[in-house]
């Protein structure tokens, strides 16, 4: 008897998941591994929201909420938003364990079968799984820059089945962050051809310009017509096993996304979401330093690639990652990425799991110290000059 449904032959696991699995089993057996693969911040969750955490979990606060949050988060949630000359209110808003269930609520409520969703690639590899989840088709627009050929390589995407663009900025694995000239560009597009636009944020308070955080679409669409913006803790205040998410849409939009989660996880936990109120209303100064530990970082990790005969590195301008190109070696980036696990110690993530244009590139996390950064890269260049 066969027990698995047909649609878990279209969901793989996590790509960069799998990599980092692979290097705990190495390091189970006594190896040293880099790791320079996973998304997620070294620094500890700021103090101040732990302790408010731990006061809400005294005063007894660990019954079920609304599901849509905590009326005391949806409105510091608003409240941060609206610093961007955005106007939402609470109504606006639905908090979920985790970015990755925004997402996934916001497909399910917005996609019909056979729905198609345009995607400037590479990319996040969640979107292709949601999507597919809730029986749409990625259609994936490869880019090399979020400059204004986005824009046009987009329209030429564009068929009878299109339901949405789905962005993302600052960008994961590219690091780039779309200006407002471009979010309006692509705004205007979604207009004409009478589609959504799902943009995920959760990167917008790790940028390396004189500006606090990245450009949000809701700058454009103010009462959110057409978007949903994700956006969530994790990166920003460090709080990955938290799971603390949001998104922002259309009071519309937000009920029947509510319905869902009502009906699958019932909310969010509650003492968590008192700890997002502290994040977002407490101290951010220890975001700034984050940052600027973040900007030494990605400077050094940049140079040390570039210094590498056949390795070409942009810097990246938001988030925490590179997407170095290594086609010079003639090697698949998933072989690349093994190889250079299982010889050298050093994990990454293979560019193929971001789809179209992420062969012959891998994907490094500079969320780790800048003493194993250096060691990992002197590995990767050691790895390359036996290779060509």
């Amino acid at each position: 008897m066969n027990v698995i449904s047909e649609r878990m032959k279209d969901i793989p696991p996590s790509g960069t998941l799998k990599m980092l699995a692979k290097s705990k089993e190495l390091e189970q057996k006594g190896r040293k591994i880099i790791h320079l693969e996973v998304g997620q911040p070294d620094f500890d969750t700021p103090l101040h929201i732990k302790e408010a955490a731990i006061s809400a979990l005294k005063d007894g606060f660990t019954k079920y909420t609304s599901s849509q949050g905590i009326p005391q988060l949806l409105t510091a949630i608003a409240e941060d938003t609206n610093k961007d000359d955005v106007s939402i209110t609470p109504k606006n808003v639905i908090v979920t364990p985790g970015a990755k269930h925004a997402i996934l609520l916001a497909m399910l409520a917005t996609l019909n079968p056979g729905d198609e969703v345009l995607i400037t690639t590479p990319a996040w590899p969640t979107y292709f799984t949601s999507i597919k989840i809730a029986g749409g088709v990625d259609v994936q627009i490869p880019v090399d820059a979020y400059n204004k050929s986005i824009v046009e390589k987009l329209n030429n995407g564009i068929t009878q089945k299109s339901k949405m663009i789905l962005i993302n900025s600052p960008s994961n694995p590219l690091g780039d962050v779309m200006d407002k000239e471009v979010l309006n560009e692509i705004y205007q597009l979604a207009v004409e051809h009478e589609l959504m636009i799902l943009s995920d944020e959760i990167y917008q308070k790790l940028v390396y310009n004189s500006d606090e955080r990245a450009a949000t679409i809701l700058a454009i669409d103010k009462e959110c017509e057409r978007t949903i913006v994700i956006n969530g803790f994790s990166k920003a205040y460090s709080m990955t096993g938290w799971r603390l998410g949001y998104a922002v849409a259309s009071s519309e939009l937000v009920k029947n996304m509510i319905r869902i989660q009502q009906n699958s996880t019932t909310c969010p936990t509650s003492f968590v979401q008192i700890a997002g109120v502290a994040a977002l209303q407490g101290s951010q100064m220890p975001v700034k330093r984050m940052v600027e530990r973040f900007n030494e970082r990605r400077m050094e990790i940049t140079r040390l690639l570039n210094d590498i005969n056949g390795v070409r590195c942009n810097l990246p301008q938001g988030a925490f990652y590179v997407f170095p190109d290594f086609s010079e070696l003639k090697i698949t980036s998933e072989a690349l990425a093994l190889e250079l696990l299982e010889e050298k110690g050093v994990a990454t993530a293979p560019g193929t799991v971001f789809g179209k244009g992420g062969e012959y590139h891998l994907r490094l996390s500079y969320a780790n110290s800048l003493e194993e950064i250096r060691h990992g890269a002197t590995l990767i260049k050691e790895f390359v000059e036996d290779e060509i």
